[in-house]
Order: C-alpha cells, then structure tokens, then sequence
C-alpha cells in the first residue's frame, strides 16, 4: 500500500529538463591537429595516415599552429578568457579507433574558459584530437558468422575544438534554437565547416530532469554524437519523458551514456557513464604547455567579422527590423549578406520592406539555398521592392515578377513593362469603375460593409484583383470601396 501511495504522489510532480551541451568542432586546418597529415572527407581508407598519428612508437606529436589560432578566435566570439598558459593532457581509454590506447586533449587547464552565447554560458573550450573511424561491414564482412569491423584511420588526429556549455538549457527545442546560433557563429568566423553531415559539428546532450521550481541537479544521462538539429530536439524530448516516467514510478535514473535511434525513437544504453578519473589524465609528457602570446590574441581578434548576434542587434537597432526577423537573416549569413547588399543598392530603400521581401524571395527558392548563388540581383531585387513601396506595381504584380526574376533574372521594370505589370491607380479613371463594378456585383457585400462589417470587403476585393489581373494596389481599392459606399 505505501508503494502504491508514493507512486501516486509521484505522478502528480511536473519535472523541468536541465541540458547542457558538448559540442566538438572540427576545425579547418588543412592538417592534422598534430601531424603532418592533410585532412579528408570521403576519400580512400587509411590513405592520409603516417607513424604519428598511427601512434606507431619512437613518434612525437607537433602542435598545429593553425589549429591553435582557431581555438583562440573561438574563445573571444564566445567571450572566453583565453589562458596565458594551457596544457595538453592524456586521455586514456582503450578502443579500437584509438591507435595509442590515448586521445591527447585538455583537462584541467583548457585554453579557453567561461564566455556566454545567448542566453546561455560556456564552461570552457579545448583543443584536441578526433579518433579514427569505425566501419562497421555487412552480411559480407562476417567470419564464421560474427560480425566484423574494420578501422579508417584518415579521420585519427583531425584537429577538434571542444566546447562545453553549462546547463543553462531547459527545452529541447531551446537546445536546438542554440546550437544552430553556435553553428551560425562559427561558419561566420570561417574556423569550421559545421557541417554535421559530414561529422565536421557533432553534439552530445547532457540530460537530466527536477521537480519544477528545484534548484537542485538530478543523475545526468549523456546522448551521443545526434548528427541533426532534428534528431537533436527528438532525442532529447525523448530522454526527459524517460527520465520523467522513471521517477513518476518511483525508479531512479542511471548515470549512462545512451544512443539515439531516430528512425525508432529508442534509447539504447551504450555504457555507464565515465568520470573523468576513469580517463587517468595525466600532462602529456611529449608535449610542453601552450602558451598564449598578446600577439596571438590579437592576431585572433584582427580575424573576427561581425558575430551574427552583434548583427541581429544592429538590425533591430539600427534598422528597425522586428527582432525575431533580423535574427532570421542575421543567424544565416548569406541572407544577412544578400540583404545588406540589397540595402546599399538603394540609399534611400526602406530596411523593413527588404526584409519582408527577403522572406518571400526565400519561398521561392530551393530549401536551403544561397540568394547570392541565384538568379536575382541584390540591386534587381532592391528595385523590385521600391517599385513595391512606391506603388508602382500592386504587391501581386511584384510577386508575379519576383517569379520571372527567380526563373530567368533580369530588370523588374523591363518585366513590368514587358507584362503589362503596372499598377492602375483611381488617377486612371478606370480603377473607379472596376470598383463600381464590384459594388454592383455583389450588394449584399457592399451593404454589410457599409454597415460596418470589413470582412465582407474580401469579396469586393478579390473581384478587383481578377479584373486588374492584380494590378491594383489593395490600399487603394480600399479606400474606393469606402468612399464609394460613403462610409
């Protein structure tokens, strides 16, 4: 009975997820973090190795430099406190895709350390080295029937900066919303190609769940290497409801580290999860510690553009754009560059109509794509909108040519004049009538409008619309509708 009766009030408690991230960063070296090997995607296996980072004995490792200085910009775009003096460190766990039975990387003196981005703040940032690659083979990979695997060394030694945020998150979602401002962040300043596709960005969650309104830290769980923002946010979500379902019976949480299937939406446990005395750190012997020079600090500050958060508050700012729609363009660097360039085209351009537009520009080109690597102009799309915004063509008409623009590029004002495109005005004459015609159309509308009921102007409208072929401006019917019905 007692059992039964704290199982019950368990149920009854509303649990909050707390989330913190480790995030490692492969870094756009041209070679490895402590050899002399280029760095691959995609290419033949175990063609970019030599005796170093095969670990292969009488071998001594060699910092790179570039590596280094990437590090470093990372920490100040992250607002870190770069370290005078950091060091290397061993990391020692046994695993077939660790040639030296150690990863070298760094432990309790890391190069950068604290920071914050967004809302939430950095722990630290460290430099070290990825392991090898295991490739798991198929039906015909099996010897007397067990499985086998096979190791791809070209990846051993890629260059990775770590980053280790606290656990400041509280919603999957929000977990996904940060990470792709991280990835924006670091794409800006050209240290990776984030691409968590090819491995260059991948993300582990440290998850764990608290009564609502605790300050208190529940047993952690770690999900590994979630290679989408998707499966990031799927993953996570899952693991809370796990976590909550667990204590609501009353069961405790284990500390493991835990797999991610997307495509069944099942968490699998790979491992207890280890403690940083598992890995016996000790300083690197081969290696002397790092130092952090002024000159190289500023080196790594001269390189910073403007950070896409510094943007979106200009935008916002200066610009006047709603906040949520500079961060749209200012978190993607190509839109925020096509935009910019588009505003300079037009000095006198109207910065919130560009970013509305740039909205629909984006429907119509193919998911994901690059403004810049289109057929449309920043100045033809600039243009565009003042013609817009001057009344000159109607909003359906610049959508029409905004179309032809996407297909086959050219100047907006030829396509309009070309199309017939031009807006008609009450100037004309013939707009009046068309709207008299409307009105006499359908009375039961105009008389609900002219008792006061709006909704019924969409059909008076929309009859204007087809009869212009949209090259009214829907303002001005408007206000011939009005002045028309004498209200």
């Amino acid at each position: 009975m007692g059992g039964g009766r704290g199982a019950s009030v368990n149920a009854e408690v509303q649990y909050e997820p707390v989330i913190g991230l480790e995030i490692h960063v492969q870094l756009k070296t041209r070679t490895k973090m402590f050899c002399g090997c280029e760095l691959s995607f995609g290419d033949p296996p175990n063609t970019h190795t030599c005796p170093r980072c095969l670990g292969l004995a009488g071998t001594l490792p060699v910092v790179n430099a570039q590596a280094v200085h990437y590090g470093i910009m990372i920490g100040l775009a992250l607002g870190s406190q770069i370290a005078p003096r950091s060091q290397f460190h061993r990391k020692n766990y046994f695993y077939p895709d660790l040639p030296k039975g150690y990863q070298i990387s760094q432990y309790d003196v890391p190069l950068c350390s604290g920071g914050q981005l967004g809302e939430v703040r950095i722990h630290r940032v460290h430099l070290e080295e990825d392991a090898a690659k295991l490739v798991h083979l198929g039906a015909s990979g099996r010897i007397h029937g067990a499985q086998r695997s096979a190791v791809d060394f070209n990846r051993g030694g890629t260059p990775l900066a770590e980053i280790v945020t606290e656990p400041d998150l509280r919603s999957a979602e929000a977990a996904r919303e940060w990470l792709s401002l991280l990835r924006t962040t670091l794409r800006a300043i050209g240290v990776s190609d984030v691409n968590m596709e090819e491995g260059s960005l991948r993300c582990d969650a440290n998850v764990s769940v608290r009564p609502v309104g605790s300050s208190e830290l529940g047993t952690k769980t770690e999900l590994k290497n979630m290679n989408s923002f998707r499966f990031l946010a799927q993953g996570i979500r899952a693991e809370v409801e796990r976590q909550s379902e667990l204590l609501r019976a009353g069961q405790p949480v284990l500390q493991e580290t835990l797999h991610f299937d997307p495509s069944s939406g099942r968490l699998t446990p790979l491992r207890s999860k280890e403690e940083a005395h598992d890995y016996r750190y000790f300083p690197e012997p081969d290696l002397v510690p790092l130092e952090a020079t002024p000159e190289m600090i500023e080196a790594a500050r001269a390189q910073l553009p403007e950070l896409p958060s510094a943007r979106a508050q200009r935008f916002a700012g200066a610009l006047g754009l709603p906040a949520e729609r500079a961060r749209d363009l200012a978190f993607r660097s190509e839109l925020a560059d096509f935009f910019e360039a588009a505003l300079a085209a037009t000095p006198n351009g109207e910065p919130v109509a560009l970013a509305n537009w740039m909205q629909t520009l984006v429907e119509r080109l193919e998911d994901g794509a690059d403004p810049a690597g289109s057929l449309v102009s920043p100045a033809a799309f600039a243009q565009l909108v003042a013609m817009v915004s001057e009344k000159a063509i109607s909003r359906e008409a610049g959508r029409e040519v905004l179309d032809m623009l996407v297909a086959q590029g050219g100047d907006p004002a030829a396509i309009v004049e070309r199309e017939g495109l031009g807006a008609i005005s009450a100037d004309d004459g013939g707009l009046g009538d068309v709207v008299a015609a409307a009105l006499a159309s359908d009375p039961d509308a105009a008389e609900q409008v002219r008792a006061g009921n709006m909704k019924a102007m969409g059909p008076l409208v929309g009859y204007v619309m087809r009869e212009t072929k949209g090259r009214a401006d829907g303002a001005e019917i408007n206000r011939l509708i009005r002045q028309q019905l004498g209200i």
